[in-house]
């Protein structure tokens, strides 16, 4: 933060706060971006934290939350890219906490839905330091919203599965199902999956996905440089390419994705008209189930 900005935190209206102790850990979900998104227990860990671990896509608005005499630590991890190891962000945290500071593991998104929350929560349990777990809106149903997605919809699916694109090698991952992942379920969010889309739609379509099944990829998705690409499953590898989408990225698989001719809301705010009110071809009106 400049010396020209003014530091202000959030005021929170009034309640029974829970009070951030020395010594303790608090791992918390800073949303998919959107600093609106974060929730009041995370503006509240702002303000009392002495340490602030955080990943690399929490926006700096919400660092500017901190209190001024916060020390902010960069414990970012991103394919491809250099990074810290997890074991020494872990041991980082329990370093923090025994030297007796109020701890901010701030996360993007939510910490339990493929953020590691669970690693580093364990680590610091076993090492005997007490935490807090703040849950965060995840990427992969609060991005999509931003793009005009509902992950659920009556009409489309009674399911949703969400997978990783990568395991702990950065490959595609062996251990996921891939057959029954494509059967079972009507709509497939997918985290981290960039690297390797083209391995992954040929998995889905090998496992029966019929090719011209709507995708969207969703990239920087909440900020103000969200960018959303709706293709089909056979060209949704050349699109990305062609229109330069790449990582941080939320892939939605299903029909779903054509929600969003009619529920693209930030369009609609722009003062444009939706491009189909009854994009999956119902023949009656929404209300009428």
């Amino acid at each position: 933060m400049s010396d020209s900005q003014t530091f202000t935190t959030p005021k929170l209206p009034g309640n029974d706060w829970p009070q951030m102790l020395p010594g303790w850990v608090w791992l918390v979900g800073a949303g998919p971006g959107d600093p609106g998104l974060l929730t009041i227990h995370a503006v509240n860990a702002l303000s009392q934290a002495d340490v602030i671990v955080h990943d690399a896509l929490v926006a700096p608005d919400i660092l500017s939350w901190a209190r001024p005499e916060a020390e902010v630590i960069y414990a970012g991890k991103r394919g491809g890219k250099p990074s810290a190891k997890q074991r020494d962000i872990s041991l980082q945290l329990v370093d923090l906490a025994r030297m007796g500071k109020k701890v901010l593991r701030l996360k993007g998104g939510d910490p339990f839905v493929f953020g590691r929350g669970g690693e580093e929560g364990q680590t610091l349990v076993q090492h005997g330091v007490p935490i807090r777990i703040i849950p965060g809106i995840s990427a992969g149903i609060g991005g999509l919203a931003y793009a005009g997605i509902p992950v659920t919809h009556r009409d489309v699916n009674q399911s949703v599965t969400f997978v990783t694109g990568h395991d702990q090698s950065g490959d595609t991952p062996g251990s996921l199902d891939w057959d029954a992942i494509a059967r079972g379920s009507q709509v497939i969010v997918i985290y981290m999956g960039m690297k390797h889309l083209d391995r992954i739609r040929t998995a889905l379509m090998d496992a029966g996905r019929p090719k011209d099944e709507p995708v969207a990829i969703t990239s920087n998705a909440t900020t103000p440089d969200q960018r959303v690409l709706e293709t089909t499953l056979d060209t949704c590898v050349e699109d990305a390419a062609r229109d330069s989408i790449d990582a941080p990225a939320i892939i939605c698989v299903g029909r779903a994705v054509l929600m969003r001719q009619a529920l693209d809301w930030q369009a609609l705010a722009a003062g444009m008209q939706p491009r189909n009110t009854d994009p999956l071809g119902r023949g009656r009106p929404a209300e009428d189930r």
